[in-house]
């Protein structure tokens, strides 16, 4: 005889740990988080973690104007006192891409998100960046970074001390039912059935949603990443930096330590999520330093302190598929976070906890299903690609 759970949440990074907290602390009974590994061991806990609100869609941008409100609020609602850093966000914009940033920045601002953009003549420069190429930079005072692990296993424990049953190494072979009804999952333990089943899984979502005939749209994309140790003495970055004249990004870690990486436009490299390269390519790591040193030259001579790759799931036009689908009773997505997971994650969770529930949906949030591809639409970014 299956086991019985009344909602099956499946992933433990930040959008399923997310989904389960927020399932348990609307009223959920029984509900069961499943976890191939440990929490935030797939793309959540190698995330570069930037908190910014700057989007090209309202949604998005909605979703981390609540989500920085939950981040600031971890203490008192996780008893989590220093998973995130309000040190700010800027980012630095070419010419080409002023105009749409603009029109960026007003539709934020009639949100409430706090932002501002300057041509780089009236910012003021600070002295660690070569402004040679900058033609604005916008800034957001209440971004920042977050400790993508920590955060995580927050919601996790927040889960746990509700009554949630997690399960860690436990990995979902496949889903129970067929493409109209999704009745529950197949473990290794056996199988749960449930009214309710989650698929969270990031880029082994894919595999999970067509065991059951679901088509899933979803790249998994090798994503590189390095961490250095500036030298002692030197002006440094003081806030998390989303560079578009160089495609890198960079983060503060603390102690003259910075997570750098590449932006778009770069090149994608699909892998097999089972089975992929996990260190950087040293063609990468010496490109990526030749562009911060000239951006940043208070960089230069920094050591390389770790290199890494993580994965990121990409739908179709780089936002996630949050939601129940039409005509597939039992089954929600929560996947495809394209490199915006984390910082969408706390919000997308408390909505979806709504939806599945009690039906309730703003209409915005109902856009994120994955209805809109087989409706021919989908979401369209100012600056192309994983900018969103």
């Amino acid at each position: 005889m299956s086991a019985q759970a009344d909602a099956i949440v499946i992933g433990a990074g930040i959008l399923g740990a997310s989904t389960a907290y927020h399932l348990k602390a609307a009223g959920c009974n029984n509900v069961v988080l499943l976890e191939r590994d440990h929490s935030a061991s797939g793309g959540t806990g190698k995330s570069a973690a930037i908190i910014r609100q700057h989007y090209s869609s309202e949604v998005a941008a909605r979703l981390t104007l609540n989500g920085i409100r939950m981040f600031a609020e971890l203490e008192e609602t996780l008893s989590l006192s220093d998973g995130f850093v309000q040190s700010g966000w800027r980012m630095l914009l070419p010419q080409p891409l002023m105009e749409a940033a603009g029109a960026n920045v007003a539709m934020q601002r009639s949100l409430g998100i706090e932002t501002v953009l300057e041509p780089i003549g009236d910012a003021d420069v600070p002295e660690w960046l070569n402004p040679d190429g900058v033609a604005g930079i916008c800034y957001e005072p209440l971004g920042g970074y977050a400790d993508p692990v920590r955060v995580t296993e927050a919601f996790v424990a927040g889960f746990q001390r509700a009554g949630g049953d997690y399960r860690l190494r436990t990995p979902v072979r496949a889903l129970q039912g067929d493409a109209r009804a999704v009745t529950g999952v197949i473990t290794d333990d056996g199988a749960i059935e449930s009214p309710i089943v989650v698929n969270a899984a990031g880029p082994w979502s894919k595999p999970l949603a067509e065991s059951v005939g679901l088509a899933l749209p979803l790249r998994s994309v090798r994503e590189q990443d390095t961490v250095w140790e500036a030298r002692e003495g030197r002006p440094l970055p003081d806030t998390s930096i989303s560079n578009a004249v160089d495609a890198m990004y960079l983060r503060p870690l603390g102690g003259r330590r910075f997570v750098l990486g590449r932006g778009f436009p770069k090149d994608y490299e699909d892998v097999d999520p089972y089975n992929y390269k996990t260190t950087p390519d040293e063609s990468f790591i010496t490109d990526l330093m030749e562009r911060t040193e000239h951006r940043f030259p208070t960089l230069q001579g920094a050591r390389r302190i770790d290199a890494y790759c993580a994965l990121y799931d990409v739908t179709p036009d780089w936002m996630p598929f949050v939601g129940p689908r039409t005509g597939v009773a039992g089954y929600a997505d929560a996947n495809g976070g394209s490199g915006h997971g984390f910082k969408i994650g706390p919000a997308i969770g408390a909505e979806l906890a709504q939806w599945l529930l009690n039906g309730t949906v703003a209409d915005d949030f109902a856009s994120l299903s994955y209805d809109r591809l087989e409706a021919g639409g989908g979401f369209v970014g100012a600056y192309g690609g994983n900018r969103a």
